[in-house]
């Protein structure tokens, strides 16, 4: 099975990026299933149901979210009607968050997918720990069981927390990655126990921009410390990042994973499937 996970979609540039470069990547890697964490997807701030549209017609199977996901407040009730979109998991259990933190999808080739997001603790929101969240989830539907892959996003502020997810996660899922710094990381990697890691996918962004936002307002921030307006999602040529996964059919585990980087200003990364198929 071949899958793609995408970063952080920023506003109508994220948008448009992955409309344009998402079909010709399905056909080009023969994806499977398609994941976008959308959580910044309607104007740099939540969700909102126009705009996870729009994510879906360009060819993602399911939507993820994170510390914004009720930025919109439509949000709170659209979850509630759309299993596609996967807000944390972790929420306190008096929470009376809507919606789902996981979900196990079926895909057009019967292909079963269960799909988890996380919310780490460390600088972030406070709620519940995400690792005994996930492992109760992992327990409950088995990796080469009950699901032929297993994708476990965790929108976290720090390395290491992503990376000590990764380890906790190996074996029983078959991709670990990190979300919400927007920036994508170097170490695509297959765990010792066969998940395939990567720190953070980066984002669907404008990079010339501070992490996905016009340059102005954050510059004025770090150097005169004083707000003078809210952030808004740089408009450019966005840069669709993400990470390729390509799974053993037998045991759900990774046997090949790879950076995703297309348009824009990024180098450009594209796995190649020939040379791997031969």
């Amino acid at each position: 099975m071949r899958f793609a996970f995408f970063g952080d979609v920023v506003g109508r540039a994220g948008r448009d990026g992955l409309a344009e470069h998402l079909p010709g990547l399905r056909r080009r890697l023969g994806l499977d299933f398609v994941i976008a964490n959308a959580e910044n997807a309607a104007a740099g701030f939540g969700i909102t149901e126009s705009t996870a549209r729009d994510l879906f017609d360009a060819g993602c199977d399911c939507l993820t979210l994170g510390n914004h996901a009720w930025d919109q407040r439509e949000a709170l009730t659209y979850i509630v009607r759309e299993n596609r979109l996967i807000r944390p998991l972790n929420y306190p259990s008096l929470s009376e968050a809507p919606g789902r933190g996981a979900q196990l999808f079926q895909t057009h080739a019967g292909h079963r997918v269960l799909v988890i997001n996380l919310l780490g603790r460390i600088h972030m929101d406070s709620l519940d720990d995400p690792f005994s969240a996930v492992d109760r989830e992992l327990e409950a539907c088995p990796l080469g069981m009950v699901a032929d892959a297993v994708v476990v996003d965790l929108h976290a502020e720090i390395t290491s927390e992503k990376m000590a997810m990764g380890h906790f996660c190996d074996g029983r899922a078959s991709l670990v990655v990190g979300t919400h710094t927007h920036v994508p990381t170097a170490d695509a990697q297959i765990l010792p126990g066969g998940t395939a890691f990567q720190t953070d996918a980066g984002a669907c962004a404008d990079y010339d921009s501070v992490i996905g936002n016009q340059k102005e307002e954050p510059l004025r921030r770090f150097t005169g410390r004083i707000p003078s307006g809210r952030f808004k999602p740089a408009e450019g040529p966005a840069t669709v990042c993400g990470v390729f996964v390509e799974t053993d059919p037998a045991s759900g585990l990774a046997r090949r994973v790879a950076p995703i980087r297309v348009g824009g200003r990024l180098a450009q990364t594209v796995p190649d499937i020939e040379a791997a198929a031969g």
